[in-house]
């Protein structure tokens, strides 16, 4: 029976789903059966929410609609900001954010309500509100006062304004929002996928979110954007970087932000967050990073053909936006709350409950003895 065995669900198909795909043809992810490249440059992230959620790209009116509804529920209560100022201050910020979704259940009207309708409520919900807690505790930690949202801007320019209390230039709103978009969905990945085994016993949204963020938070899942900026961080310069590349090939050491389960001739995202990862570093007038960051790549793909994955340019990227390195995954719950709940709401739309069997290796059956025998 070992044969069967598929370690990391390898190559199983457990379901289906018309949310996103990797299409071979055009070797791209695609949401909804638009190429995300597309996507980061023509839309806005609010258009790319509003797609993931309902299907299609918005019209003018339908997006105002959207927009005026996630403007109106980014406002956390008194209650949960007091909790965020009580978080102890050396806390993972993984931690904090799944603390602080799991206390929005707590709170919403329509926790126990799995309808489609109510689901599609709570999306929203989830999306204005997490990123004001992650914003929340962004200033907390640093001993500043919590910013309130801003209902005029929009939702990149609010969440800058929230975390720092300004707004950057638009090229620097752009390159996060290109962010957002890239980081929002990514078909049967490991926390996606367990939101929806949590969906499939009939849980409430809130707890299948509570989930995915605790799968996220590992170094393998979306932790590595974190990795990448603490190796950039270790290197120092590129006049290092061939040298500690090749150490690490040799001594068959760990790289973060380089291979993928899905892609295996580059992650499809990669090209246009690298794009805005160079436009952020210009902007900010640093060479020393990017440059760094190409030999990394350029060397990994002479020595190993293995390519960088998304979180290898977005890590630097929020770096040299100001925002702290243990804040990077949480800014990818941010986004990928999209991707998650339009999962969750596919799950409750045709559900089965997801339990696989597994193969027992353990002792062969024995008899117990009495405690005098033994």
């Amino acid at each position: 029976m070992s044969d069967e065995i598929k370690k990391g669900l390898v190559g199983v198909i457990s379901d289906e789903t018309k949310v996103s795909k990797v299409m071979a043809d055009i070797n791209s992810l695609t949401y909804r059966g638009y190429a995300v490249q597309d996507l980061a440059e023509i839309c806005s992230f609010e258009e790319v929410a509003y797609l993931l959620l309902n299907g299609e790209l918005p019209t003018i009116k339908e997006l105002e609609n959207f927009t005026e509804e996630e403007k109106s529920e980014r406002d956390i209560s008194e209650n949960l900001k007091n909790i965020i100022k009580n978080y102890p201050k050396n806390a993972h910020p993984m931690d904090t954010t799944r603390t602080s979704i799991s206390h929005m259940g707590l709170e919403d009207p329509e926790t126990e309500d799995n309808s489609k309708e109510a689901n599609y409520r709570k999306a929203v919900r989830l999306l204005s509100k997490i990123s004001t807690a992650v914003a929340a505790n962004f200033r907390c930690r640093k001993g500043q006062e919590i910013i309130d949202p801003d209902k005029n801007l929009s939702f990149s320019e609010n969440f800058f304004h929230m975390c720092f209390g300004k707004i950057p230039s638009q090229e620097v709103v752009k390159a996060f929002d290109v962010s957002m978009i890239l980081y929002a969905e990514h078909s049967f990945n490991a926390s996606t996928f367990t939101s929806r085994v949590i969906a499939s016993s009939l849980s409430d949204m809130h707890g299948a979110v509570v989930g995915a963020v605790a799968s996220l938070k590992g170094p393998l899942h979306g932790g590595a954007n974190e990795a990448v900026m603490h190796m950039l961080n270790e290197i120092k310069g590129p006049d290092q970087a061939e040298e500690w590349m090749m150490n690490k090939i040799k001594n068959k050491g760990l790289v973060m932000g380089f291979g993928h389960r899905v892609y295996k001739k580059g992650d499809s995202r990669v090209p246009t967050m690298t794009k805005y990862y160079e436009k952020t570093a210009a902007f900010f007038k640093n060479e020393k990073l990017p440059k760094t960051s190409q030999i990394l790549r350029d060397v990994m793909i002479r020595e190993k053909n293995i390519y960088p994955n998304l979180d290898f340019p977005a890590g630097p990227t929020y770096y040299l936006m100001g925002f702290d390195i243990d804040f990077f995954t949480p800014i990818f719950v941010v986004s990928r709350i999209t991707g998650w709940t339009a999962h969750i709401i596919e799950q409750f739309a045709n559900n089965r409950l997801i339990r696989p069997l597994s193969a027992y290796n353990g002792a062969d059956h024995r008899r117990v003895r009495e405690l005098k025998d033994r």
